[in-house]
């Protein structure tokens, strides 16, 4: 296969007065779609995101016996169905998808095969594994503890009490949240490890179950008990991507402009909320009211470094690394040593893109220290990793000649980023 061109990454010519319209939620999307596979009723998923991740949970799904269907709105619906195998699962390189779906699989009857692009094969998943061993689950997967695997469905799961480490990443206990209340006992989940990382997240996990009609107690930190019963249907509204903001809210501190993000929410669990403090530390204007989230930049572009531990809201980090890079003052990044195992080892990746524009960037062993100097143009790699765009994109705003390699990775979670970001800048 050719190589697709490199995307020149545009520079901006003066301040971004922009309005902005995310599509919605990938962690929102993702675990509606879920819910409403093992709802006892249909369900409307309203807003849905559709980029690789999600479409890969909806062949998943589909797969298994069940799946959403598009509606003439727009929206999906999902008539829940009898989960059944054979079947194959195609994780891509989807944390949502490989973490939640082997659970689902463990209630269908017959084997189900899950596997996942190259680089999925690294990523955590034997604490998952184990756990669902430990609940009765069959799973085969060649003493890896990883991808690939197969889950031996029996369509049923006794469930009960199960201990994981969970540190490498909060998807290892929300995958098993998601699907307990249809283990004949629920599940009680502890963990046992350093501290969970992106913590929202794992509220985000209970609050939609809960809104399902689901019991859930999280009162003991480290401990989540799910009882057992079936997700009810009915609407879930998909809020904007609040992670996906963070480009185009940058955007304004690096042009000394003003962005405004649509339909911000006034109260989520998405970790994207944290973008109104963080940016505030480094110096940006921030507002909320009924048109969305609205961020100035200081005239001439000028704003401060960042130290910050970004353990709960890790994928915020490679935006906000680039803005750091741009920044006039030193920036330390802590907390997110679980980076090394996400879609590439994110800080490796950055500190070595960085670098090669001329950036100093010192890795440490939970994150970056890194001090502006100037940048010059060139090729930044983006590893396969969709975030590794959006931090191409902003640099790009301040330093000609960037270069961004295999753009149209970022369709993981945002199919139209080039789009809106050529928008943004017009």
């Amino acid at each position: 296969m050719p190589t697709p061109p490199h995307w020149p990454a545009p520079t901006a010519t003066g301040a971004v007065d922009a309005v902005i319209e995310l599509p919605g939620s990938k962690s929102m999307t993702n675990r509606a779609l879920v819910l409403a596979a093992l709802a006892a009723g249909p369900s409307v998923i309203r807003r849905p995101l559709r980029s690789r991740d999600t479409l890969l949970m909806a062949t998943a799904l589909r797969s298994l016996g069940t799946g959403p269907a598009d509606d003439d709105a727009g929206d999906w619906r999902v008539r829940p169905g009898e989960l059944r195998g054979p079947a194959s699962v195609d994780c891509g390189l989807a944390g949502t998808v490989m973490r939640f779906v082997p659970p689902v699989a463990a209630l269908a009857d017959g084997d189900v095969t899950i596997d996942g692009d190259p680089r999925a094969r690294e990523r955590p998943m034997g604490p998952l594994i184990a756990a669902l061993r430990t609940l009765g689950v069959d799973i085969d997967d060649g003493g890896r503890a990883g991808l690939p695997f197969i889950v031996r469905g029996r369509g049923t799961v006794k469930g009960g009490s199960v201990e994981i480490d969970a540190s490498g990443s909060s998807q290892l206990v929300s995958g098993l949240l998601l699907a307990a209340p249809r283990f004949a006992e629920g599940v009680e989940v502890r963990h046992a490890g350093p501290p969970v990382p992106s913590a929202p997240h794992l509220a985000m996990t209970v609050r939609m179950l809960r809104a399902a009609g689901i019991s859930v107690d999280d009162a003991t930190p480290d401990v989540w008990r799910v009882a057992p019963g079936s997700p009810r249907g009915g609407m879930t509204e998909i809020e904007p991507d609040l992670s996906n903001a963070a480009q185009f809210l940058g955007a304004a501190l690096v042009t000394g402009g003003r962005v405004t993000v649509r339909d911000w929410p006034a109260a989520t669990t998405q970790p994207g909320d944290a973008l109104r403090d963080l940016l505030v530390a480094m110096g940006a204007e921030v507002s909320h009211g009924a048109d969305g989230l609205t961020v100035r930049g200081a005239g001439g572009g000028t704003f401060g470094g960042l130290h910050a531990d970004l353990h709960d809201v890790g994928e915020l980090t490679p935006v906000l690394a680039a803005l750091a890079a741009l920044a006039d003052g030193p920036s330390r990044l802590t907390g997110i040593a679980h980076l090394r195992g996400h879609e590439t080892d994110r800080l490796a990746a950055l500190g070595t893109e960085l670098r090669r524009l001329g950036g100093d960037v010192r890795e440490l062993p939970d994150g970056l220290e890194i001090r502006p100097r100037p940048l010059r143009g060139g090729v930044f790699r983006t590893y396969d990793d969709h975030r590794m765009v959006m931090a191409a994109a902003l640099i790009g705003l301040a330093v000609p000649g960037i270069e961004v390699e295999n753009a149209a990775t970022v369709g993981k979670t945002l199919p139209e980023f080039t789009k809106l970001w050529e928008e943004m800048l017009r």
